[in-house]
């Protein structure tokens, strides 16, 4: 997770608190399984460098064909 940025940290943090109360109350494991999935999966996505590629979007008026 140190790949994260300090606010980024904070905010797993307090997804993380959130997803196991939810997870205690409810008697659902998943939710706090999924949470620590997701920003682990974050936290390797931002560690390989693919956060800070500039993004290139299609103008609105610009339509694409369906497959």
């Amino acid at each position: 997770m140190l790949a994260l940025s300090p606010v980024d940290r904070e905010s797993c943090a307090q997804g993380l608190v959130d997803a196991a109360r939810a997870s205690f109350s409810t008697d659902q494991p998943h939710l706090a399984l999924a949470e620590l999935t997701s920003w682990k999966e974050t936290a390797t996505a931002v560690a390989a460098g693919l956060g800070s590629a500039d993004l290139e979007w299609l103008d609105e008026d610009e339509t694409v064909a369906r497959p």
